[in-house]
């Protein structure tokens, strides 16, 4: 070796920081902006005109992503309730539950809730994320079990990790593997089995009766489904899909959201169970977060009491679900679920570039949807996430038909 190759510095490794470890997604998301593609992520509603129309880029455009599903957004009612609530408490409550931010309205939007779901405790949060993060984290701790669906939502994970319990994945909606996995626990550890009454990628239902069965075969358990997809247009009430399945008395706890039906912001969880109330206490996601706004409880009272009687937007959100899916299904597109079952119509793309082209298609047209893949999705699927409101008249789903139409044979979709 010479000495000048003795001496020459070694070549400088690339910076790197914490952020190094997103430059794939860096790269990825670029080559498809390069590619001509609007940013899906930097849509802005320039004007939300109805719960199912908005102005985008100065283009009226049919709103078929917002999970608006009950159309509770533009209730007069609903409105008048903020307005009212912003001239007599203000903007913010400033405080934490537990120290100064519960107001009248909390336990105003707290007993609506019991009203709704026929329980005795309920028990609201800032957000949905944080209802699952809250109640997953404080009840199932270290040295407990919590069971969950393989595409469970990213908040049920994320309580099982504050929480430092065990997670122990079963196959989507596989009542056996639920079974079995239970089986493999010790007898006198405590578990949460958590389920979804409808997963929100693929709109499909879970199988609650024989799920409940399988897990009632098994000592130490309690049972806490989330219904953020199913309140408001599932069952005799709207409770959800436990209520339309006839388990009501077999679940332990029922965690949801406003941001869906209810047409706001906030999370909750209603149970029956004599210890509920010590939850306000030791519930860290809860204690340490700053209450919602009077204004937001004020719209979620009003919007859960109208939901108790919101017997014709269900069965319209019905109609429109079944026309859409079926359809979708007549012109040749691939759906995730073979019938109708929820609110949530996901249409299946062979990859993430036929997606893409898709999903630009539909809003050039002047219809907005979610366009999803992995992680968000199971493994390898791309999508686009349709999901619809008591609101969208029966013309409208048409004209969403001749538009899914025509982008899915300009991008070669569809034959």
């Amino acid at each position: 070796m010479t000495q000048a190759a003795q001496t020459a510095p070694a070549a400088e490794a690339p910076a790197r920081d914490l952020f190094s470890k997103f430059d794939p997604i860096i790269a990825e998301r670029q080559a498809l902006l390069d590619s001509g593609v609007r940013d899906p992520f930097a849509i802005v509603m320039d004007e939300v005109k109805s719960p199912t129309l908005a102005v985008i880029k100065g283009k009226e455009t049919i709103l078929l992503g917002t999970y608006n599903y009950m159309g509770m957004t533009f209730d007069p009612d609903v409105v008048q309730a903020g307005k009212d609530a912003l001239d007599r408490f203000g903007a913010g409550t400033t405080g934490s539950r537990v120290l100064n931010g519960t107001y009248q309205g909390h336990k105003e939007v707290e007993d609506a809730l019991k009203e709704f779901y026929g329980t005795s405790s309920a028990m609201v949060f800032s957000t949905g994320y944080q209802a699952n993060l809250g109640m997953i984290s404080t009840l199932a701790g270290k040295g407990d079990y919590v069971v969950l669906d393989a595409d469970s939502h990213a908040s049920i994970y994320d309580g099982c990790f504050l929480g430092d319990a065990e997670i122990v994945r079963f196959r989507h909606n596989s009542v056996e593997d639920l079974d079995k996995r239970l089986g493999r626990l010790p007898a006198d550890a405590l578990k949460l089995v958590v389920l979804e009454g409808v997963y929100s990628m693929l709109g499909d239902v879970a199988p609650l009766p024989e799920m409940v069965a399988a897990v009632r075969k098994h000592p130490n358990c309690m049972i806490l489904v989330d219904e953020a997809h199913g309140m408001g247009f599932f069952g005799p009430h709207g409770r959800g899909v436990y209520e339309e399945q006839g388990v009501e008395k077999d679940i332990d706890f029922v965690v949801g959201t406003f941001s869906k039906s209810v047409g706001t912001v906030g999370g909750f969880c209603v149970s029956n169970h004599p210890k509920f109330e010590i939850l306000r206490l030791v519930c860290r996601p809860y204690v340490f977060t700053a209450s919602l706004p009077p204004s937001v409880v004020a719209t979620a009272a009003t919007s859960i009491r109208k939901l108790m009687h919101a017997h014709n937007k269900r069965a319209h959100l019905w109609e429109n679900s079944k026309r859409l899916h079926g359809g979708l299904r007549e012109m040749g597109f691939k759906l995730g679920t073979d019938t109708p079952q929820s609110a949530i119509i996901a249409v299946i793309l062979n990859d993430q570039a036929q997606a893409v082209a898709m999903w630009q298609a539909l809003l050039e047209g002047g219809l907005y949807v979610n366009m999803a893949r992995p992680p968000a999705t199971p493994a390898g699927t791309f999508l686009l996430r349709c999901s619809l409101c008591a609101e969208h008249s029966a013309e409208q789903v048409e004209t969403i038909l001749e538009m899914f139409r025509a982008a899915g044979k300009a991008t070669g979709a569809i034959a």
